[in-house]
C-alpha cells in the first residue's frame, strides 16, 4: 500500500481504493453483478428496480389517498403513473444500461408505457381484488388500511414478472 490510500500494485480493474477493499482484495461481485449482462443479473436488477418503484407507488398511493382524499382506485392510477416512469429511467439506466439505443428517448419510453400498460392491468386487476375481497371479510379497520399496500406487492410482483419479460424483448433491444 502507497501513502496515498492504494494498493501498490494494479489489479485487472485498476487501482483500487482502500474504501473497496476487504483483506486487500477488490470487491468484484458488486461490479460483475451491476455489468453482468447475464438474464439473471439482469431481471435481479429489474427486481431491484421493482422495489424502488413499489416504494415510489405506495408512497405517491398513500400520498394521494391520506393527503388530498382521493379515493384508492384513482390514487392507484397516477401513483402507478408516477412509478412506471421511474422504472422507465431506472431500467434504461440500471437495469439495461449494456443495450445500445437505437431509438430516442421518447420513443422507447412510449414503447415501455405500452408495455407496462398491460402489466399495469395485471397489477390493478391484483390491487382491486385484494381490496375487494378485503372489505368483503370484514377486517379491522387496522387491517384495512394495510390492505393497499398488499394489494401493491401482489400486484408489482405479478406485473413485474410480466413486465420483465416484454420489456427484454420489445422495448430494450435491438430494432
Amino acid at each position: 500500500m502507497n501513502g496515498w490510500g492504494y494498493w501498490s500494485t494494479t489489479s485487472r480493474v485498476g487501482r483500487v481504493p482502500l474504501h473497496r477493499c476487504i483483506n486487500g482484495q477488490p470487491i468484484l461481485m458488486l461490479r460483475r453483478f451491476l455489468h453482468s449482462t447475464s438474464q439473471r443479473a439482469t431481471f435481479l436488477r429489474f427486481a431491484l428496480v421493482g422495489g424502488t418503484i413499489a416504494l415510489i407507488d405506495a408512497g405517491s398511493l398513500y400520498g394521494l389517498h391520506d393527503g388530498f382524499d382521493l379515493n384508492l382506485y384513482l390514487s392507484r392510477v397516477f401513483s402507478y403513473g408516477l412509478a412506471i416512469t421511474a422504472g422507465y429511467f431506472l431500467n434504461r439506466h440500471f437495469t439495461f444500461h449494456y443495450h445500445q439505443r437505437f431509438r430516442s428517448i421518447l420513443s422507447e419510453l412510449m414503447r415501455f408505457y405500452a408495455v407496462h400498460a398491460t402489466g399495469g392491468m395485471i397489477n390493478y386487476g391484483l390491487f382491486a381484488l385484494v381490496l375487494l375481497a378485503g372489505g368483503a371479510i370484514g377486517l379491522t379497520p387496522g387491517a384495512v388500511y394495510w390492505l393497499p399496500l398488499l394489494g401493491i406487492w401482489l400486484g408489482g410482483v405479478a406485473g413485474m414478472c410480466f413486465n420483465f419479460f416484454v420489456s427484454h424483448k420489445l422495448v430494450f433491444h435491438r430494432p
